[in-house]
Order: C-alpha cells, then sequence, then structure tokens
C-alpha cells in the first residue's frame, strides 16, 4: 500500500468569495461605505475597493469619515474633461483592476459614468454586477442628463438591482427585469447619516461656524443640474435674491459648484447680496452639519432628496421631474421646478408659517440596507440562506 493510501483527505477549503466595489463621486461613496461596512463586519469575502478618481478630495473626505482605504486608485480626473475622457480612462483602469483581481461580483451605486462604465467592463469580463440604487425613473430620457440612462443602462446588465425602494422595485418589473434579480434593500444613504449623526458635527468651513451660531434661521441652497444651465439657473438665483430680501432673518448658504455656467450667474446675480453666502462645496460633515439646522432646503441633487428627510427639514425640488418622488409622495418634499414665481411663493409660504408640524415619515429607510446588500450578494455567492429579509416601509 502507498504511504499516504487509505488516509482521510483533508477537505480543500472554498476560495473565499472576491467582492470588488468601484467609486467614483462622493455620493457614490458615502452611499457605497455602509455596504463595505457591512461586508467588512460579516466576513467571509476577500473585498477590495477601487477609486476611479472621477472626484478626488471630495471622495476621500468620504472614505475619512468612514475609516475605508482604496485597493486601487486609477487617478482619471482631468480638467475640462468629457464624457467620453471619464469613458475611456474607467473602461481602460477597470479592465486592468478586474483581470488583475477578477471578482466573482462587481458593486456599484448610482447613475454616474463610473457606474455604467464599470458595468461595461464587468460585462465584457461576463462577470456578475450589483447595482446599488437600481430602478430610479424620472422617465425622461434627458432629464436628468446623463444620469437617467445611465442608470437605466446599468440595470439592464446587473445580475442583482438591489431597490432602495418598492416603488423603484416596480420600476424594474415594469421593464421586464426577472423578479430573481430584484431585491428591496432601502436607501444605504440612511444608514450613512445614522451613523454619522451619532458623532457630535465638527464644522470646518468658518463661515458655515459663524452661520451655524447666529439667531437667524438657515436655508441651504444647491443647484447645478446640467439641464438648468442657462436662463432656468438664471430664473432660480433671482429668486433666491428676491427672497434674502424678503426675509431680514434668513441666512442662505450656497456652495457653488465649480462649474463656470454655474459659478458665473450665481456670483453675477447673488454675489452682492448680504444674506447669501456664496462658499465652496463643503466638506461632508459641514454640509450635514448645515442640513441639521437648515429650516428649509432648495436643491436640484438627487443625493439631499435623500438626506433631508433623515433631518426632518422639507425641501424644495429645483427639478421639473425626479426620480425619487417618494419624498414628493410622502410630503417630506415639493416639487418646484425652476419657475422663479412658483419657488419663491412656494419658499415664501414655508417661511411665513410654521409647517413643521408632526415628522414625517422617512419614505427611503431604516438604517439597515448595507447589511441586506451584503446578505444579499454573500448569500448568493456561498450558497448559505439570507438572514435578512426585502425591506417594507412601515
Amino acid at each position: 500500500m502507498a504511504r499516504d493510501e487509505g488516509r482521510r483527505q483533508a477537505p480543500r477549503r472554498a476560495r473565499r468569495p472576491r467582492i470588488l466595489s468601484v467609486i467614483g463621486t462622493r455620493p457614490e461613496a458615502i452611499k457605497m461605505a455602509p455596504v463595505i461596512g457591512a461586508l467588512r463586519e460579516r466576513g467571509g469575502s476577500d473585498h477590495r475597493l477601487a477609486l476611479t478618481g472621477q472626484h478626488t478630495e471630495m471622495v476621500d473626505q468620504v472614505l475619512d469619515v468612514f475609516g475605508l482605504e482604496a485597493d486601487y486608485d486609477l487617478d482619471i480626473m482631468k480638467p475640462g474633461q468629457s464624457l467620453y475622457d471619464v469613458g475611456h480612462a474607467c473602461m481602460d483602469g477597470l479592465r486592468e483592476v478586474a483581470e488583475d483581481f477578477r471578482p466573482d461580483v462587481t458593486i456599484v451605486q448610482g447613475d454616474t459614468a463610473t457606474v455604467f462604465f464599470a458595468g461595461v467592463v464587468t460585462f465584457f469580463q461576463q462577470g456578475r454586477l450589483a447595482h446599488v440604487e437600481a430602478g430610479l425613473r424620472s422617465h425622461r430620457k434627458w432629464s436628468p442628463f446623463p444620469e437617467e440612462m445611465l442608470r437605466r443602462m446599468t440595470d439592464t446588465v446587473s445580475d442583482f438591482c438591489l431597490a432602495p425602494t418598492p416603488a423603484a422595485a416596480a420600476n424594474l418589473a415594469a421593464e421586464g427585469v426577472d423578479a430573481e434579480r430584484i431585491f428591496v434593500t432601502g436607501n444605504t444613504v440612511v444608514d450613512a447619516l445614522l451613523r454619522i449623526r451619532s458623532r457630535p458635527l465638527t464644522v470646518e468651513e468658518p463661515r458655515i461656524a459663524r452661520l451655524m451660531a447666529s439667531p437667524g434661521r438657515l436655508v441651504l441652497l444647491t443647484a447645478h443640474r446640467r439641464e438648468s444651465f442657462g436662463a432656468p439657473l438664471e430664473g432660480v438665483f433671482g429668486a433666491v435674491a428676491d427672497l434674502a430680501d424678503r426675509f431680514g432673518d434668513i441666512e442662505i448658504v450656497y456652495p457653488v459648484h465649480p462649474n463656470p455656467r454655474v459659478r458665473e450667474p450665481a456670483f453675477r446675480i447673488l454675489g452682492g447680496n448680504p444674506r447669501v453666502h456664496l462658499v465652496e462645496p463643503l466638506a461632508y460633515g459641514d454640509l450635514l452639519a448645515a442640513l441639521d439646522r437648515a429650516c428649509l432646503v432648495l436643491t436640484d441633487s438627487g443625493g439631499i432628496q435623500e438626506e433631508a428627510p433623515t433631518f426632518e427639514v422639507h425641501t424644495l425640488v429645483l427639478r421639473e421631474v425626479t426620480e425619487r418622488p417618494e419624498a414628493v409622495q410622502a410630503g417630506a418634499a415639493t416639487l418646484v421646478g425652476t419657475d422663479p414665481g412658483r419657488i419663491l411663493a412656494e419658499a415664501s409660504a414655508r417661511l411665513s408659517t410654521d409647517r413643521s408640524g408632526p415628522a414625517v415619515r422617512n419614505p427611503y429607510g431604516d438604517g439597515r440596507a448595507g447589511e441586506r446588500i451584503a446578505d444579499i450578494l454573500l448569500a448568493a455567492l456561498t450558497g448559505h440562506r439570507r438572514r435578512t429579509r426585502d425591506w417594507e416601509p412601515t
């Protein structure tokens, strides 16, 4: 008999599943942080994080807040780059990452160029794609541009469509997405905000710190959408200037987007108003502190539409349509578009009367979305049973 014949062989240890998370912008970093944290807490997988560099310093700030470090940094950001440039750089860089790591599943979040081109690379590699925040729809091809179509096309190639709300899941089902690919998780932004709100918020920007300490009411403005460039955006700024003149007890904070097509009209129309404070884009902690202090938000940002309900502050949405209708339906937001008269009338009504009332339920999640997503992916990759159930709003 051979020396080892008949000896019981040790079972071969199964390879841990490889999971790659890809992040390009600050909103992606915020919303992916709870997923990455949950994966690491659960263990049992080899997880790596790749940054494309579509945003740089703003992403680094968020990673520092959540204690995350990147394994790959493509550093694609270049001055004046176009969508073609971003797409080319993303695909080249992420192809190298995919061929080096060979993930079993790649996770993306949202509707940016990073998300879409990471999906294309995953498809070309014949890998599995998990799309966090799948199913949001404005049902208008050009609004928001290019995000509406980037999100739709990413959903098409996704193996795990991780819908934040039942409405998003219904959109996917209506488009013919197989039911076994759709999961309702809640929105991970709620997880992130609840975690950060549990800590003291330290304000870095001196002007914001002074405003936070002042007795006046704070109004937060953000506006940067491409579809509003030109006359619509100028109309928004005109309404904001009139609002500041009408109410002597408000201070309006506007972190101005770096795009010249935003900055020029912003400083031309609002720059001389003593109660409108034009500041550079805020660190994440400062933005949350401003949200926490604000009595009203005017925004065209998708992320802030989701963040404001956690802070129980009403939002006027400066867009004609929104792919996030849940806050409007719940009474936590009002869709006002870019018409100056409507903006001024609705904002004035909000500021003239006490509309606080009972707290509106958060329509976006319960703070366990990251846990659910980790559970869904690990169950699929290992064959183990899920520990969590899909989210159902109460």
